[in-house]
């Protein structure tokens, strides 16, 4: 049961949204529990955003880059933050 629930999870997939704090703009992604910052990172640069000198924040926490989004219980419907370094 544990190994068809493991399975089942890889196909899950989670509708965020990134607060682009600079822009004032939502942005809605698709994402999968286990996809890292820097996937979502990748996701930003196909839709045209420029994200590597910006941090992500979740929760008054910052994202590690190497940080599944399983791990920092980031779930279905969350909004994440995306902050220039300044």
């Amino acid at each position: 049961m544990d190994t068809l629930r493991r399975s089942l999870s890889r196909w899950k997939r989670y509708h965020i949204k990134v607060h682009l704090a600079d822009e004032d703009l939502m942005m809605p992604l698709t994402v999968r529990p286990r996809d890292t910052v820097m996937d979502l990172r990748a996701h930003l640069v196909r839709e045209g955003v420029t994200s590597w000198k910006k941090t992500f924040y979740y929760n008054s926490r910052q994202l590690e880059e190497h940080e599944t989004l399983k791990e920092a219980n980031i779930q279905n419907g969350s909004v994440l933050l995306l902050v220039s370094n300044k």
